[in-house]
């Protein structure tokens, strides 16, 4: 059965990547949660999605030219009216956040821009310090980044991040030792491309699907994670189809 993912939180509802929005998620009985990781000027793993803070934030600048503690000051609310203020968390509390629940959570490693020396090793050890290992898929648009995850950690769940079309995507991911694509939804149109990842033992990850139509499409198809701003929506459509 396909898993629904809330999509950094149910950001639909709730400031992205923030407790609120993973808190959120966890509430609305997901399935697991996606979230991005990038190293403060000290070394802290955060959770953000943009290397710049401008939009979701109250103030401007790269991820890595703050420190956590001045991090911490500013408001991460995404001017959610809903919420007055929201502090970007860092990786170790929303895993300890979410470590009594039963979610999977899928961190994305952001290092297609600024490659972050020792991040890989920094998440590993934190989730091996937690002992999270089993609940977490990495994935990262640099595949150097899964590749080196692999190498360093043989039983860890990673996935390759994919917004454009590659030749032989599925064997390639498969060479390199990955258990996942994670496409744009839009390759869920292609039988072809199901197929091959199929033909691979490859699970399909694919983000960021929202609307009813693009849902029931993705359950239709039967990925193995769907992930969404709305997870009530998609836990929703999945009972109607499966009655689960």
């Amino acid at each position: 059965m396909t898993k629904i993912f809330g999509h950094r939180g149910a950001s639909g509802y709730a400031p992205e990547n923030t407790l609120e929005a993973f808190r959120l998620a966890a509430e609305m009985k997901a399935d697991g949660v996606e979230l991005d990781v990038q190293l403060t000027r000290d070394g802290e793993i955060v959770v953000i999605h943009d290397e710049i803070i401008d939009r979701t934030s109250d103030h401007q600048g790269k991820v890595m030219d703050y420190t956590l503690e001045q991090l911490c000051g500013f408001n991460f609310n995404n001017k959610n009216e809903n919420y007055e203020f929201c502090r970007i968390p860092t990786l170790r509390e929303v895993l300890e956040l979410l470590e009594p629940t039963e979610l999977k959570i899928n961190v994305e490693l952001k290092t297609g821009i600024f490659h972050y020396p020792g991040i890989e090793e920094k998440v590993l050890e934190l989730v091996d310090s937690l002992n999270m290992n089993s609940r977490i898929i990495y994935s990262s648009f640099n595949h150097n980044t899964v590749r080196k995850i692999r190498e360093m950690r043989p039983d860890a769940y990673c996935g390759m991040l994919h917004n454009d079309v590659i030749i032989n995507i599925a064997g390639y991911a498969k060479m390199y030792g990955m258990n996942a694509l994670h496409p744009n939804k839009y390759f869920l149109l292609d039988d072809e491309y199901i197929a091959q990842a199929r033909q691979f033992q490859l699970d399909i990850n694919s983000w960021t699907i929202n609307t009813e139509q693009e849902i029931t499409l993705a359950l239709k198809k039967g990925i193995d994670v769907l992930i969404t701003n709305y997870p009530d929506r998609a836990l929703a459509i999945r009972k109607q189809l499966t009655g689960k």
